[in-house]
């Protein structure tokens, strides 16, 4: 689950269509840095502000959520939350306490479809690492037993979270990132800055509008081609955007490709004819979760779920490059590539 690892400057969507970028002016060039985050490039583009100051703060803040919540890092509060399942209680910063919960609240939304507690699966295939390998049945079976959301004890008086049981390991690259894009979008506003691209490794959210009266074009990835090539484009104004793909991290063996996306319930991906997802949402930590949390459901059970939570909207890719749009965003999505086909 923890998609989207070492993929600098992936994604799906960016060319954060900034489609018309090398005819800017150099008054209109953004203030721009990039640094690595949880094993991901991070870009933020500020485009009504120079402060320099304003970007040490972003970084800064970037490097606390990842001193907290990285599970590639050790010594964070994840890592040492993981180390202790079993054992005692860790109490936790706020950040940790409130990303955990909502990992936890999508993991019943899902019926543990989606559940944070999957990492040690994840560790087990190692999808996307140099020791990746498909395990055996027998591994999977004992390595199963201790993915269980349900297990996770909150005691939020004591700002503690509890693992049950030792071996336990909660992963929150499904969702971390979204968290952060949110916390770097209020920092901006705080800041007064109103017009940003704020790009955690695929994550997407554009803040305010691009100029007046125009919203930003961002493009969704092929997932059956090279980066920056789309399917098409969507405009969006406050909003984010989350685009996963099976095609993102997979290993091949024995002409049997097995993608990253781990089903918890079976121990092995799932099975979907689901290409690429891109979430479009208010938060980014929404647009997140629901982007891996969708292939639990399906293409069909996927678009009802999207259509009945306020204020989401998704595109869906299948392997038959046919593409599915939910009603909020039917007059605003652009299909540009004629090898795919508008399905719905």
């Amino acid at each position: 689950m923890r998609k989207k690892v070492v993929y600098i400057f992936m994604l799906t969507v960016l060319v954060v269509g900034l489609i018309g970028c090398a005819k800017e002016t150099k008054q209109s060039q953004p203030l721009s840095r990039t640094e690595i985050f949880m094993g991901t490039a991070v870009t933020i583009k500020i485009y009504d502000n120079q402060d320099e100051k304003i970007m040490d703060k972003v970084f800064k803040r970037v490097k606390e959520m990842e001193d907290l919540v990285s599970i590639n890092k050790d010594g964070t509060e994840l890592d040492r939350l993981n180390e202790n399942a079993g054992i005692k209680p860790i109490n936790v910063s706020d950040f940790t306490l409130e990303i955990i919960e909502k990992g936890l609240e999508y993991s019943r939304l899902s019926n543990g479809g989606y559940d944070i507690t999957i990492g040690p699966l994840v560790k087990l295939w190692s999808i996307g690492l140099p020791e990746a390998k498909v395990p055996t049945e027998q591994e999977i079976k004992e390595t199963i037993k201790y993915v269980d959301y349900s297990k996770v004890k909150i005691n939020k008086s004591k700002n503690e979270i509890f693992l049950a049981e030792k071996g336990m390991i909660i992963d929150l690259g499904s969702i971390a990132k979204g968290y952060a894009a949110d916390e770097i979008a209020k920092l901006l506003k705080d800041e007064g800055v109103k017009k940003a691209i704020i790009d955690f490794g695929g994550n997407i959210y554009a803040l305010g509008s691009k100029e007046k009266d125009k919203k930003w074009k961002v493009g969704i990835q092929n997932p059956f081609d090279e980066r920056g090539n789309i399917v098409g484009s969507i405009k969006i104004e406050d909003k984010s955007l989350v685009t996963t793909g099976v095609y993102e991290r997979f290993i091949k063996e024995d002409e049997t490709t097995y993608h990253h996306i781990l089903n918890p319930k079976t121990g092995y991906p799932f099975e979907t004819n689901i290409q690429g997802v891109s979430i479009i949402a208010d938060k980014s930590i929404d647009a997140d979760a629901l982007s891996t949390l969708i292939f639990t459901e399906g293409l069909e059970n996927g678009l009802k779920l999207i259509e009945s939570l306020d204020g989401i909207d998704a595109i869906f890719i299948t392997d038959k490059k046919e593409v599915f749009i939910t009603d909020g965003i039917k007059n605003n999505f652009e299909l540009t590539n004629s090898d795919f086909k508008l399905a719905n």
